[in-house]
């Protein structure tokens, strides 16, 4: 009855300062941490965990009732909750995430699902973070606990009332530092730090240069997520260049030298028969006007300079846009302005090239209306590639398959398709001037 007494003590004390009483309660055991979040309120209890490290933070919410942990994640953002769950067991987050409403497991889903070759997907979250206003003596009675359960970090990282990241002590500075100083005092204010998206390959050289073990990983605001470890990466990274290597090419990122030859076979075969179905209809096209193309054999050279011009362009295109996608910088409310840009740019490139296009064939033919229809046909396929370059892996994803692995066929396709007609029409309508 007595400890019931200091209930609403405690709910005032956290709703006039959550960011101070966070930091104290950072400073108790975990069982104790427990029992205090508990006495609170779902929303005032939200309000508190946004500023507690999100590892410490996480370790406790394991430990609360299921309704109440439910009630708590709804009252967070979804990149905030994203963050807690990053820092749960794998078996543990699995569990957790079916006792959220379907749009909030979506939501949060889509924070977790960092891209296949980012730092994100390979980090670990065995780290130690705390506020720099602790003191040295309540941050040592706390890694004791810790090591006893386990944990192996060498650094202690200090973040701010953010979760962003501000400094890091290594063991060394702890013992020497006065108990009764704050972390902020005596920490180590520049921190190398690796982005959460980044390539894993640039992660490894970065390491490698500085000759670092490990580094801590942020997000784009700066909030520390895990850290990353350079024999995992060295691992990762071997792994992933022979993936990657081998999908260039339309084989599956599975397949080893030895693989099995019905194993080969199955991975290689599907994509073979889909380049094969759009080599078709792209050569459906040249067929339609294969007569008119018998009457003006030097069309025949330029057929392929349009088409390819038009693929490099979508490709670029392409390339920005699925970038875009992977590190979550296209809002919805900016796919439209996205797409008219890309068509833009693709505008712009087709003009300058179409005009040096124009000349070369004027000067190389002797036919100034054949330049024409070359530069016509130039600027209308760059321009048009620029815009399906950006629409298809948007579209892709918009519909839930994968955008890097089927939007280069589709678009190879739909330039070819586009570079011919326009090619070929334009010159129909001034086939009387190309003798």
């Amino acid at each position: 009855m007595a400890e019931e007494s200091f209930v609403p003590l405690i709910q005032k004390y956290f709703e006039s300062d959550p960011v101070t009483a966070a930091h104290h309660l950072e400073t108790l055991d975990e069982d104790q941490a427990v029992d205090v979040l508990k006495s609170l309120s779902p929303s005032l209890c939200a309000r508190v965990v946004l500023y507690l490290p999100d590892a410490f933070a996480a370790s406790l919410l394991q430990k609360v009732p299921t309704e109440f942990f439910k009630e708590i994640v709804d009252h967070l953002e979804s990149q905030d909750g994203a963050s807690l769950f990053l820092h749960l067991p794998p078996e543990t987050r699995s569990l957790f995430l079916e006792y959220l409403s379907d749009q909030k497991k979506k939501e949060i889903s889509e924070f977790l699902t960092y891209p296949e070759n980012s730092a994100g997907r390979i980090m670990s979250t065995d780290f130690l973070a705390f506020h720099g206003d602790l003191k040295i003596k309540d941050v040592v009675h706390k890694l004791r606990q810790m090591i006893q359960k386990g944990s192996r970090a060498s650094y202690v990282y200090v973040v701010d009332s953010q979760n962003q990241l501000v400094g890091v002590m290594n063991m060394r500075d702890m013992l020497i530092a006065d108990d009764d100083a704050a972390l902020d005092s005596v920490m180590r204010r520049e921190v190398f730090t690796v982005n959460c998206f980044m390539d894993r390959e640039q992660v490894a050289n970065e390491l490698s240069n500085r000759h670092y073990i490990s580094a801590p990983v942020v997000d784009h605001e700066n909030r520390l997520l895990g850290i990353v470890k350079a024999d995992q990466l060295i691992e990762d990274v071997q792994e992933e260049a022979t993936e990657d290597l081998q999908k260039m090419f339309g084989a599956g990122g599975d397949e080893r030298v030895f693989s099995p030859i019905r194993f080969s076979l199955k991975t290689r075969l599907p994509w073979l028969h889909i380049n094969l179905a759009t080599a078709f209809l792209a050569g459906s096209v040249v067929a339609f006007f294969q007569d008119f193309i018998g009457k003006f054999p030097v069309l025949a050279v330029y057929l392929p300079v349009v088409a390819g011009q038009g693929g490099n362009t979508g490709a670029q295109s392409l390339a920005v846009v699925i970038r875009g996608i992977v590190l979550r910088e296209i809002p919805a409310k900016k796919v439209s302005r996205l797409i008219f840009k890309e068509a833009w740019i693709g505008a712009v490139n087709g003009f300058v090239i179409g005009i040096v296009t124009a000349l070369a064939a004027w000067l190389w033919q002797g036919n100034p209306f054949l330049g024409l229809v070359v530069g016509l046909a130039m600027f209308c396929n760059m321009m048009l590639a620029g815009l399906f370059g950006a629409a298809i892996p948007i579209t892709m994803k918009a519909i839930g398959l994968d955008p890097a692995q089927c939007s280069n066929i589709i678009l190879t396709t739909i330039t070819d398709v586009i570079g011919f007609l326009c090619f070929l029409g334009f010159a129909y309508l001034f086939q009387n001037y190309l003798h």
